[in-house]
């Protein structure tokens, strides 16, 4: 059997509660969720998903979001109700 090793690193304590619930949904430990994960990682060499960023949080959209708050706040513009437009 192979020599095991501690690894330690840290996490948000919302995400870690949220790992831990899911895990024992499935029967697991955190520490077999991970084991999972670095056997994957080593056997496929990649991450086993998709790694992607947000477009929601690039600077550009979040600059925008932060002006029309702002338009808000003071009184140059208004919130309109409407319906809401679905996109395929």
């Amino acid at each position: 059997m192979a020599q095991t090793v501690n690894v330690n690193f840290k996490l948000d304590a919302d995400v870690k509660k949220s790992m831990e619930q899911v895990c024992a949904d499935l029967g697991l430990s955190m520490s077999a969720a991970f084991t999972i994960f670095a056997k994957k990682v080593g056997r496929e060499k990649r991450i086993p998903f998709e790694v992607s960023v947000d477009p929601f949080y690039s600077r550009e959209n979040l600059s925008e979001l932060e002006k029309r708050a702002a338009d808000v706040r003071s009184g140059r513009s208004t919130l309109k109700e409407h319906d809401l437009i679905e996109v395929d």
